[in-house]
């Protein structure tokens, strides 16, 4: 397969730059294959469900990892910006940054400085340790724990997407818009976006109709905003993500399995983390690992049954994992249909609700 078969036309003016209000509001285009669409909003969706399914969650919580300062090299200082990506050490990030060209081994970087403003009353000093393969750089911090994390919280940024953040600057208001009402955990650098449209009334609401809720945790890093660099869809490499599905919730999973209902997994975050947990027979097993997993059509999916997720870039490795759950020319059609009738994409944007292909 090649990555430019999964390209289409994309108007600029249906990228969402801020939620809609309230969440549920947002509009939910359910997907049955071979091509059954239906509009809904996804305010509908204890309607969608059935009595007995099981709803999956991811509850990581998005820290602001986005860091502006200064690199030092004897006289020499240029302004850098880095994305955290990966907690390696707890004093230690592998982070993709900018110049990432001009950053070595041994350079000194100051965050806590932006466009000329004061630097942050302590400042946040880290050391380039080593530069990775894959254009990512392991910063050592001076801070370590807890130290560094209330450092971090208090000079960075919430850190979105470069296709919202190219048009406007992120303001106090991200810092809740872009956090699921349910994150519990520390870790991303991205949010699970199609969590964003829960509400405690839509949960209480989904329960009431008889379906559970389960909660699992992937701490998505910042690999999932690079582009797919190869032209052969097979030679690209997903960067590693660490992720979390305890005992108690598989063995839950694999009762509501066992009893006829269906896994729904809010997001393509605990999907992926259920199909590296899962084994061939599509029993889930309890996991605490990194996973890369990178999913193309042609794969077999065994834990998952239905996927909300919100729309995704032409040519990305989302779209490529939807158009295998749904099937390839189906999500080209409801694409087609989404923008067609003008739903929003991308992080801040509609959801869709797709039911797996035969």
């Amino acid at each position: 397969m090649l990555v430019s078969d999964f390209d289409f036309d994309l108007p600029e003016r249906l990228i969402a730059l801020r939620p809609a209000s309230p969440r549920e509001a947002a509009r939910l285009l359910v997907v049955r294959p071979p091509h059954g669409l239906e509009d809904h909003t996804v305010g509908d969706l204890p309607s969608l469900l059935r009595p007995g399914d099981a709803l999956v969650f991811n509850d990581t919580r998005v820290i602001p990892a986005r860091l502006f300062g200064v690199r030092t090299r004897g006289d020499s200082e240029i302004r850098v910006e880095a994305i955290l990506h990966r907690r390696a050490a707890p004093d230690r990030w592998t982070a993709f940054m900018r110049p990432g060209k001009r950053l070595k081994s041994g350079d000194r970087v100051r965050f806590g400085q932006r466009n000329d403003r004061a630097c942050a009353a302590a400042g946040l000093d880290a050391t380039v340790v080593e530069k990775g393969e894959g254009g990512e750089l392991t910063l050592a911090f001076d801070l370590t724990g807890v130290d560094l994390d209330l450092a971090v919280a208090g000079i960075g940024e919430m850190p979105l997407p470069p296709y919202i953040a190219s048009k406007r600057a992120e303001d106090d208001q991200d810092r809740s818009d872009y956090q699921t009402v349910y994150a519990r955990k520390d870790g991303s650098v991205a949010a699970p976006t199609a969590g964003l449209h829960f509400t405690p009334a839509l949960l209480e609401a989904i329960a009431a109709r008889g379906v559970s809720s389960h909660f699992v945790t992937l701490h998505v890093g910042a690999g999932t905003f690079l582009p797919v660099k190869t032209d052969v869809v097979a030679e690209h490499r997903m960067h590693a993500e660490f992720g979390v599905v305890s005992a108690a919730v598989a063995d839950e999973l694999n009762a509501v399995r066992a009893a006829g209902g269906r896994i729904v997994c809010v997001g393509t975050t605990s999907l992926r983390l259920l199909e590296s947990a899962a084994s061939e027979d599509g029993t889930i097993a309890p996991f605490a690992d990194d996973t890369a997993i990178f999913i193309t059509p042609g794969y077999r999916f065994r834990a998952a049954d239905v996927l909300m997720t919100n729309f995704h870039l032409p040519k990305s490795t989302l779209f490529m994992l939807v158009s295998a759950f749904a099937g390839q020319e189906t999500m080209k059609a409801a694409y087609a249909h989404a923008i067609e009738t003008g739903y929003r994409f991308y992080s801040y944007g509609d959801s869709s609700l797709l039911m797996r292909a035969a």
